[in-house]
């Protein structure tokens, strides 16, 4: 049985609870409620819970320590189980996705995504699995209140097809690997019932 961190990307407390850059928390609450688990316990600098699938544990962590320091509870979580970075499933907003859209990405740059960036800053790689949630981009080009902005209400009501969607492709990738699940769900929006 393998096990694997997945990290939802989020900044704690009720004022980010429905911003864009808490795509990753959203991801981990609505899996947890699916799955009837919580994610309650307080260790690695955030809020834990487990859930096994496919064979798979999977220890499913939420960073309590503002975005632009998750990479030191995904550290600590890591060095416990003994795990290599390659047992990283990081869920995180994505600008350069439209909203709808949920992809899977294998390393990379962090393309200035501060949780990203904390990631690599304490791993010193970028060698894990990412599933990136499609946010778009602001009209305006001013990307930090965008990111931390509310999600708008007509998106609000589209968001749990999306999670839903994400979560499927989550669970395609557990059990029929990486590269299925990339193909399957490659041109794949999520708004359409």
């Amino acid at each position: 049985m393998s096990t694997y961190i997945v990290t939802g990307l989020g900044n704690p407390g009720s004022t980010y609870q429905w911003t864009r850059h808490n795509a990753g928390f959203l991801f981990l609450d609505r899996l947890a409620d699916q799955e009837n688990i919580s994610i309650t316990k307080k260790t690695f600098s955030g809020f834990c819970g487990e859930m096994s699938f496919s064979g798979h544990r999977l220890v499913l962590l939420k960073p309590q320590t503002f975005m632009n320091l998750s990479g030191l509870s995904v550290m600590q979580a890591l060095q416990f189980h003994k795990l290599p970075i390659e047992n990283l499933i990081v869920i995180h907003d994505e600008l350069d996705l439209p909203f709808g859209a949920v992809r899977f990405k294998n390393g990379g740059g962090h393309g200035g995504h501060n949780g990203l960036r904390s990631i690599f800053e304490n791993l010193g790689k970028g060698d894990f699995i990412r599933l990136r949630i499609g946010i778009g981009k602001s009209l305006h080009g001013d990307t930090t209140s965008h990111v931390l902005g509310k999600i708008p209400p007509d998106q609000l009501e589209s968001l749990p097809r999306v999670l839903d969607g994400a979560i499927d492709m989550f669970k395609v990738m557990l059990t029929e690997g990486l590269p299925k699940s990339m193909s399957l769900y490659h041109n794949k929006i999520f708004l359409e019932g």
